[in-house]
C-alpha cells in the first residue's frame, strides 16, 4: 500500500470515528433526561404524565420532539415543590402514586426530607420538572425547614381526614411555611390542601366542603382536593391544580432566576428515533 493510500485510510477512519463520536453526543443529548433518575431518592425509574405509558423521561423526550413542528421551541421549568403535614397523614404515599404509579401500606417514617422528580410533558412546548420535596412530619418542630423549604415555588399540605388533630395542625404549617419561603416579589408562594385518605370515615370540618372552602379562603390556600392514595382519587388532579397555580406566578418566579428556565430549540429535519392512603 502506498503512502499516500494509507494516509487516506487513516484519514478516512478518523472521519468515522468523528460522525460516531458526534452521533452518541445528540444521542445523549436526547436522552439526557434518563440520568435524573437518580435523583429519586428510591432510585425508581421516572414516568410521565401518562398512566399508561411507563417510559423513562428519554423517551418522552424523543415522544416530544418528534412531534414538534419545525424550529418550534420547548420550554423546560424546573419547580421546587414541597409536601408537607404531620406524621401519617400519607405525604410520601401520595407521592409515590403520583410519581411512580403504585401504593403500598408498608411504608417506613420519612427522616428528615426525601426527594422525587415528576416530569409531565404539559403541552406541545412545555414540559415541565417538578422537584417533590417530602418533608418528615416531625420537621416543623426542628430548625431545618428553613433550609428545605429555600427556592420553593409551591406546596401540599397533607392532613389525614380521619385523624382531627392532623387537620389542626394545618393551620400551624401554613404559618410556618409563608414565614419561611416567599415568592421573589414577597407573595406567599401557591399552595394547595390535600385531605388525605377519603377513602376511609371523615371527622371534624372536612364533612362540611362549604366551610372547608370558606377555611381555605381564610388560610390563603388556592384550592383543596380530598385524596386518596390507596384509590388513586384526586392526586393528578390536585398536582395539575398546583401546577397551573405556579405557572400563572412564571414570571415572577424567574425574575431573579433566569436559569431556572431554558429553551431548547430543535430543526425538525435533525436525525433522531422517533405522577385515601393506609400509612
Amino acid at each position: 500500500m502506498s503512502w499516500k493510500s494509507s494516509r487516506r485510510t487513516r484519514g478516512e477512519r478518523t472521519k468515522r470515528r468523528e460522525r460516531y463520536l458526534l452521533n452518541s453526543v445528540n444521542k445523549n443529548n436526547l436522552e439526557d433526561g434518563q440520568s435524573t433518575e437518580s435523583l429519586t431518592s428510591s432510585n425508581e425509574s421516572i414516568e410521565n404524565n401518562n398512566p399508561k405509558c411507563h417510559n423513562r423521561v428519554g423517551n418522552m423526550g424523543n415522544h416530544i420532539m418528534s412531534n414538534a413542528n419545525t424550529n418550534k421551541t420547548t420550554k423546560d421549568h424546573l419547580y421546587k415543590i414541597l409536601v408537607i403535614g404531620d406524621l401519617g397523614t400519607g405525604k410520601t404515599s401520595i407521592i409515590k402514586r403520583y410519581v411512580h404509579r403504585f401504593f403500598t401500606q408498608h411504608y417506613r417514617a420519612t427522616i428528615g426530607v426525601d426527594f422525587a422528580l415528576k416530569v409531565i410533558n404539559w403541552d406541545e412546548h412545555t414540559l415541565i420538572r417538578l422537584q417533590l420535596w417530602d418533608i418528615a412530619g416531625q420537621e416543623r418542630y426542628g430548625n431545618m425547614t428553613r433550609v428545605y423549604y429555600k427556592e420553593a415555588v409551591g406546596a401540599f399540605i397533607v392532613f389525614d381526614v380521619t385523624r382531627r388533630d392532623t387537620f389542626e395542625s394545618v393551620a400551624k404549617w401554613k404559618t410556618d411555611l409563608d414565614s419561611k419561603v416567599q415568592l421573589p416579589d414577597g407573595s406567599p408562594i401557591p399552595c394547595v390542601l390535600l385531605a388525605n385518605k377519603c377513602d376511609q370515615q371523615k371527622e371534624g370540618l372536612v364533612t362540611n366542603p362549604v366551610k372547608m372552602d370558606e377555611y381555605c379562603k381564610e388560610n390563603g390556600f388556592a384550592m383543596w382536593f380530598e385524596t386518596s392514595a390507596k384509590e388513586n382519587i384526586h392526586i393528578d388532579e390536585a398536582a395539575r391544580a398546583l401546577v397551573e397555580q405556579v405557572l400563572e406566578k412564571d414570571s415572577i418566579i424567574n425574575q431573579d432566576k433566569k436559569g431556572d428556565q431554558f429553551s431548547i430549540t430543535r430543526d425538525s429535519n435533525s436525525d433522531f428515533n422517533h405522577s385515601k392512603c393506609a400509612c
